[in-house]
């Protein structure tokens, strides 16, 4: 497909601390370089998309109105920080801990590449010139399985140097790094 790329983001543990379950915006921590990245992805040309699993909805932590809240005020903290977010796709589903219509294996939960996908048709975005930036291994699976170009493990904290991420492009331990690969 062609059209322009993405910088593809996991929300929690690589937009914000992840801390379990983020749903206030006292506990949601940016993490530091984000914003750098995000300003130069868009001065590159790329689309700013947010992938993410919120199992805490189908968990019954938080609800999707408390999630949306959430949402909406990160994205006016982005496009105050001159870096507006483009889609936001989320997953509320979860096979095993999912309560009620959100126990189920759904397409959109990662590893499963379908957030991506519709990402993709409905932005019009050339997937094997984007790029994912993940902090799990499902992160990676579905940057993969999308057909995603360049796939980044972010681990600041160097854990997954004992053992390797397969399909990684790259392994980095601050979000600066992630730039030489836009």
């Amino acid at each position: 497909m062609s059209g322009r790329p993405a910088l593809f983001l996991d929300r929690d543990g690589v937009i914000n601390e992840d801390y379990a379950y983020v749903c206030r915006r006292q506990d949601f921590v940016f993490v530091e370089g984000i914003f750098e990245l995000c300003r130069t992805a868009r001065q590159r040309g790329y689309l700013l998309v947010v992938v993410t699993n919120q199992s805490g909805i189908g968990r019954g932590y938080f609800n999707e109105t408390d999630f949306l809240a959430l949402n909406d005020w990160m994205c006016r903290v982005f496009a105050t920080e001159g870096c507006p977010i483009d889609a936001v796709y989320f997953c509320p589903y979860h096979p095993e801990h999912g309560q009620g219509e959100y126990k189920k294996d759904a397409a959109c939960r990662k590893p499963q590449p379908g957030m991506i996908r519709q990402a993709a048709r409905e932005h019009g975005i050339d997937l094997a010139g984007s790029v994912l930036v993940g902090d799990r291994e499902s992160d990676i699976a579905a940057g993969l399985a999308a057909g995603i170009g360049r796939n980044i493990l972010y681990d600041p904290a160097g854990s997954s140097s004992a053992r390797p991420v397969k399909g990684a492009s790259a392994v980095v331990q601050s979000l600066a790094a992630v730039q030489a690969y836009l």
